[in-house]
């Protein structure tokens, strides 16, 4: 079957009022970015829908592939175009419904005629197109509510368009509508959930990775950086900064008691988030915990860590089972990366009895022996910036 354009239809963007056109130029803009590949793709948006044509075909169906990760999508349709005659359209009706099962099936035709002057009213047809195809396939169902198939014809000065399959966008909002904020993000399961999630509610990322050479390896490093380019595959280029954390983990190690050395390596790993943060213009920072899951996401320990910024800290996760963010994770396709047997520097430094309930003047009081903070410039200064979606396969392969 051979389509002519793409129906594209909004999700929460529907809702807006008079600032609507900044949410579809958003989503225009993250879709062309997506496709930037695709040499004959076109985008014209409209205030309720948008449409996508290329003269590939190849480029079409690649387009099919691509939206459905685009978040600002709550789903498209296929659409095939034809002459504005009864018979034209009946037999461009028959070769949609027939290009897909239809056994079992129920059905209607919907009709929409924009161009006023085509001799039939809506009913007529309606009644006209959905008879020729019940005659060609007897075995479909007349349903008005919610069928299986909605034959929709909709009648334009340009001929008349027909769409019968609708596929599932990712829905939310697009992303860079709603700002940006930096990722903390550790190469477990939960960390790309939250940012996923974050990137459906609009929030544009940065990540943040913490790394220890040579206790974490360069096969942990690729694990990180196949996570944020999955990231990028939802609608927007996402950029990764690795920093150097070795000297900070090796003197928290030797300076702070250990049952509380996580709870003060978080603090630092916070503070030079911040600090990137405020780098690279970003509102907040979003973290992967889960209240109760660790000792570090304990409710203490969330206090005494958060009490280094006053920067808002964004935890799409902390009411959520952990059983539930796998089940995210798979839908996504992090979960197989993350599960990679690469462990990152906060599991190499765990401590083996970690307090669950830290005290914030205790642990600020181990800390205040040590001048971490010329460490956390040279830190933030010597941090590595990777684009992503990767340009090139070898492209990792310099960052060694």
């Amino acid at each position: 079957m051979e389509w002519n354009e793409l129906l594209i239809r909004y999700g929460e963007i529907s809702l807006k009022g008079r600032n609507r056109n900044v949410f579809v130029k958003k989503l225009r803009n993250n879709i062309k970015d997506a496709l930037s590949d695709l040499k004959t793709v076109i985008i014209k948006p409209e205030r309720d829908r948008m449409f996508l044509f290329a003269e590939d075909k190849n480029d079409m169906e690649e387009a099919i592939v691509r939206l459905p990760h685009i978040f600002g999508i709550q789903s498209f349709s296929p659409v095939a175009k034809c002459e504005a005659t009864l018979e034209a359209i009946k037999e461009k009706a028959l070769e949609i419904i027939g290009a897909d099962e239809t056994a079992g099936k129920t059905f209607k035709v919907e009709v929409r005629r924009t161009d006023k002057r085509f001799p039939l009213v809506t009913n007529e047809l309606q009644l006209e197109v959905g008879s020729h195809v019940l005659r060609s396939f007897p075995e479909l169902i007349v349903q008005m509510k919610k069928p299986d198939i909605v034959l929709h014809i909709d009648i334009r000065i340009e001929g008349a368009f027909i769409t019968a399959k609708v596929y599932e966008g990712a829905g939310g909002m697009p992303v860079g509508s709603n700002g940006h904020s930096i990722l903390m993000l550790s190469g477990g399961i939960d960390s790309p959930v939250a940012g996923y999630l974050m990137m459906k509610r609009g929030v544009s990322i940065d990540a943040i990775h913490f790394a220890s050479p040579p206790f974490t390896s360069d096969l942990a490093k690729k694990k990180v950086i196949d996570l944020a380019e999955k990231l990028s595959s939802f609608g927007a280029a996402v950029r990764l900064h690795i920093i150097p954390f070795t000297e900070i983990q090796q003197a928290i190690v030797s300076q702070v008691p250990d049952n509380v050395s996580m709870t003060t390596t978080r603090r630092l790993m916070l503070q030079i988030a911040d600090k990137v943060r405020e780098e690279e213009g970003a509102l907040a920072i979003v973290t992967g915990e889960s209240l109760g899951q660790v000792a570090s996401q304990t409710l203490e320990s969330l206090t005494a860590i958060n009490a280094v910024t006053s920067s808002p800290i964004l935890r799409p996760l902390i009411a959520t089972d952990k059983l539930d963010i796998i089940d995210i994770a798979q839908e996504i396709g992090t979960y197989e990366i993350s599960i990679r047997p690469y462990e990152d520097c906060c599991t190499i430094f765990s401590p083996s009895n970690p307090k669950t309930k830290p005290k914030l003047e205790k642990v600020a009081y181990y800390e205040s022996f040590t001048d971490f903070e010329p460490m956390i410039e040279e830190a933030v200064g010597k941090r590595t910036t990777v684009e992503l979606p990767l340009q090139q396969d070898d492209e990792f392969e310099n960052l060694l």
